[in-house]
């Protein structure tokens, strides 16, 4: 009656929890000996935060995280292009949060061993692979760090969310190769830093082809902020970058230059760069859309399934809903092949559409439309684009998406209160 799951991240982490409120067994599987709170900042948008409220996690986000009040665009000279309300100020009746990463994770962990106990979660253990016997199935777990065998545990089905490197999407997809690039490299840190704008915002200048995105994910003294940021340079299509290189220390000669004079009135961005106190390098990347996540008593979640583009605060909320789509069909229809169809039916479609939505730049659209009709800077936004226009960009992303404020508010729970397993 056990459902396995491989990688104890964002993904794995809500689902063990999720089945656990439905009286499911789970059982994880990390690859690393000790998780640690790694990563940088990242935003959960309403729709995924109505999830961890549901399972009892918003008091615990309040202590952690910050509550996003706006998300503004300005141009490569600093100039307001269009700001929104977020969250709770935007109508919905969740919270949007700016996070760090590896906070979310370390919170959900802790209270997976905390509800379901320590033996929920087995580190040093990687998933290397998957077999069918009966109606159960079977997984083969190795130490990566020595290559030593750990045996193989049985349960009902197994749940692949160990990431956009997943080890079990490489086995169904053997040909398919490493993450594709798009072109674009990002250099992400966190600086201890003014507030800025509303002290709650997001903000987000330049274009595509170089890009400065940042937020604050804690507050630092009265006037202070933790502030993490993104700066993005996009290259030439015959560029030969080092995509075999992930998560390596940044060089501010390779990017400082190219925003050297963003002194803007709101931020002086140079100085907020410097500020850092470590810098790390990230290819932009993401895979194409999959035809099947299902095989029989197997399926794939996450990033696993649906790795996209940091592009519209949606990777992790995304794993957040595959989790609770997922917690449903399992309790409808039981712990069977037909629950994890069900569940893909829903999911491959939707992620499908966000993937590519985030390849053509999302609601940060607007920021290269700009770039285009002005590239030398504008005295008056309405000059280049109309309120309707640039409210029809600013909506388009959510509607399409599937979180505008109405839907979501209106829309009844993915997992029933009080639902338990069925048949």
């Amino acid at each position: 009656m056990t459902v396995l799951i491989s990688g104890g991240g964002i993904a794995g982490l809500t689902l063990a929890l999720s089945l656990h409120e439905g009286g499911v067994p789970v059982k994880v599987f990390e690859a690393v000996e000790a998780l640690k709170p790694l990563g940088v900042g990242i935003n959960l948008q309403p729709h995924a935060v109505r999830e961890l409220d549901e399972l009892g996690l918003l008091a615990e986000l309040d202590r952690i995280a910050l509550r996003t009040r706006e998300v503004a665009y300005f141009s490569t000279h600093g100039k307001l292009i269009w700001s929104e309300p977020r969250g709770l100020e935007a109508g919905y009746n969740w919270p949007q949060f700016s996070i760090h990463r590896g906070k979310l994770q370390m919170l959900l962990f802790d209270e997976v061993r905390r509800r379901i106990g320590e033996e929920a979660i087995v580190t040093g253990a990687a998933v290397e692979g998957w077999r069918e016997f009966g109606d159960g199935v079977e997984i083969d777990l190795a130490n990566r760090s020595n290559g030593a065998s750990l045996g193989a545990v049985s349960g009902s089905l197994f749940v692949a969310a160990d990431g956009i490197h997943s080890a079990t999407r490489a086995a169904l997809y053997p040909d398919e190769g490493p993450p594709a690039w798009g072109g674009t490299v990002m250099w992400r840190g966190v600086t201890r830093g003014p507030r800025f704008l509303t002290g709650r915002s997001m903000a987000m200048a330049g274009c595509k082809a170089r890009k400065f995105v940042c937020y604050p994910i804690a507050d630092d003294g009265e006037d202070g902020s933790l502030i993490n940021w993104i700066a993005d340079l996009r290259f030439p299509d015959d560029y030969l970058w080092r995509r075999e290189d992930w998560n390596r220390p940044g060089r501010l000669e390779d990017f400082l230059p190219s925003f050297e004079n963003w002194h803007f009135s709101w931020l002086d961005v140079p100085s907020i760069i410097r500020g850092a106190e470590s810098i790390y390098e990230y290819p932009m990347v993401d895979r194409d859309p999959l035809p099947q996540w299902t095989f029989g008593r197997m399926t794939l979640m996450g990033d696993a399934a649906h790795a996209m583009y940091p592009i519209g605060s949606n990777g992790a909320s995304q794993a957040i809903l595959d989790a609770r789509v997922l917690t449903r069909e399992l309790l409808i229809h039981g712990l069977s092949p037909a629950a994890l169809r069900a569940y893909e039916a829903e999911r491959r479609p939707a992620t499908a559409n966000i993937v590519m939505l985030n390849r053509a730049d999302g609601p940060d659209k607007v920021l290269d439309i700009v770039e285009e009709k002005a590239p030398d800077g504008f005295a008056d936004i309405h000059d280049v684009m109309s309120r309707e226009e640039l409210e029809e960009t600013a909506n388009a992303y959510k509607q399409t998406a599937g979180f505008a404020v109405d839907a979501l508010n209106a829309r009844e729970r993915i997992v029933p209160l009080g639902a338990t397993l069925g048949p």
